[in-house]
């Protein structure tokens, strides 16, 4: 049975293996530049799509299906970024997101784009973002020291939101208003630079093979005991699965909303209302350290609850119209800045909390719950907004984040934000407050970020 290892908050000044700060950087900027083309690629398909239908359904079927593969095929992907070389599978998910923008690329520039075709584009990026999502996740700690991991996971997170909101979606709105075909070949490029990158890396990515070759089936079964065992771990999930389903709802419906809708933007203003959630990110990268010391990881992580209720109250309260669309981006900025508190304080407390050989199996098993919702809340708010209002769509998801209060405080407390960031190690049999009687934990992975994604949830 292995023991749950408690790394403590406060680093030292520790002398870094050879070509430890070069893969912090190499993977800070593939961050970036892999995140700027995700940007302007989920503004240009929905985009795309609505200049074919203005059903808001047909509209948030491409968020939803971008967003399925992490419903239906993250376990096994998680299994496999556990057993192959994660660096591989990177690189895997970056040609696979070229093909589906190349192939989309030539339709745009012959006039022949299709419904069919944007979604099979949006199927294919979306299972190589479950793929880039856990495999990136997975290899922070063979590529960065220990000590690092916090500094790493806050650059990581800062250039997630600098290019997925902040600077990529003004980006985006402006490539695509210039015409979808550069706005593709922007995208198509970033794509390879991030590949190029990838190859900088140096050191060794695959986790070594288990002593008894097990199935596919058992290591699925190992995640998801660990994440159902561990009470603080599945309580985190289940609180990302209704918070990333409030911005997925939000994301699948604004560009309806925003671009010949209701708030009458056109597609720069709509590119400039989403770079609050890139600016509220990036605000958030610079004071997480001063905010966790001054009120506490807890706190901290809270404001994220927080945001997620404005970013789908202020549309649900508001009147509908232009002039509500500077409100609406404010929300969007405190969305993203308590998205990226919780970001950061997760990916600490997992990566502290779980096995460095467990890190993908545990990461698909937390992701599958806490974005399996995504496609799930962005349907659901297509519906709602088809056949009640768009505010009736974005006050039921207001209404789910209100509900999330009562279990944070119940479960992530002070004494177990206390034991993560303490040098006791936690017991072996089992999570003490889990009074359920789990039983024992003996693997995990990791916790999902915010959110990224879409952003980077």
């Amino acid at each position: 049975m292995r023991g749950i290892v408690v790394a403590t908050a406060q680093t030292t000044a520790q002398a870094d293996p050879p070509g430890a700060r070069r893969n912090e950087w190499i993977l800070v900027i593939f961050t970036g530049t892999t995140n700027i083309a995700d940007a302007v690629a989920r503004i240009a398909l929905p985009l795309l799509a609505a200049q074919i239908s203005r059903s808001p359904v047909v509209v948030t079927a491409v968020a939803a299906i971008m967003s399925l593969p992490w419903l239906v095929a993250a376990l096994h992907v998680g299994v496999f970024v556990d057993r192959m070389d994660r660096r591989a599978l990177l690189m895997g998910a970056e040609i696979a997101r070229m093909v589906a923008v190349g192939a989309l690329l030539v339709a745009v520039l012959a006039a022949s784009p299709t419904l069919a075709l944007i979604y099979a584009a949006a199927l294919v990026i979306g299972l190589a973002d479950v793929v880039a999502g856990i495999a990136g996740v997975s290899i922070v700690p063979s590529a960065v020291p220990k000590h690092r991991w916090e500094t790493a996971n806050a650059r990581i997170t800062a250039l997630e939101y600098l290019f997925n909101g902040f600077a990529g979606q003004p980006i985006g709105g402006f490539l695509v208003a210039v015409g979808f075909g550069l706005a593709l070949s922007v995208t198509g490029f970033a794509y390879v630079a991030g590949a190029v990158l990838l190859l900088l890396l140096v050191g060794n990515f695959k986790v070594a093979a288990p002593e008894r070759k097990r199935s596919v089936n058992e290591d699925i079964r190992e995640g998801l005991r660990f994440l159902w065992q561990h009470r603080l771990l599945r309580t985190m999930a289940l609180l990302i699965a209704i918070m990333a389903g409030c911005w997925a709802a939000w994301l699948a419906l604004i560009p309806v909303y925003a671009v010949g809708g209701p708030l009458g933007l056109d597609e720069r203003q709509y590119g400039f209302l989403l770079t609050g959630l890139g600016a509220g990110g990036v605000i958030g990268t610079v004071i997480v350290g001063p905010v966790n010391r001054w009120i506490g990881r807890r706190w901290s992580m809270f404001t994220d609850i927080v945001g997620a209720f404005a970013l789908v109250a202020a549309p649900a309260l508001l009147p509908a119209a232009p002039s509500s669309a500077w409100a609406i981006g404010a929300a969007a900025f405190l969305a993203g800045a308590g998205g990226t508190m919780w970001t950061v304080n997760s990916r600490f407390i997992t990566q502290s909390l779980v096995p460095a050989d467990m890190l993908g199996r545990f990461s698909a098993a937390s992701r599958l719950v806490a974005w399996g919702m995504t496609p799930v809340a962005a349907i659901l708010a297509g519906i709602l907004a088809e056949f009640f209002s768009y505010q009736v769509a974005f006050g039921f998801f207001a209404v789910l984040c209100v509900l999330l209060i009562y279990p944070f405080f119940k479960v992530v407390t002070r004494e177990r934000m206390a034991e993560v960031d303490g040098p006791a190690a936690a017991p072996a049999s089992g999570d003490p407050d889990d009074s359920g009687g789990a039983g024992t934990a003996d693997d995990g992975g990791d916790l999902p970020e915010a959110a990224t994604t879409g952003g980077s949830r």
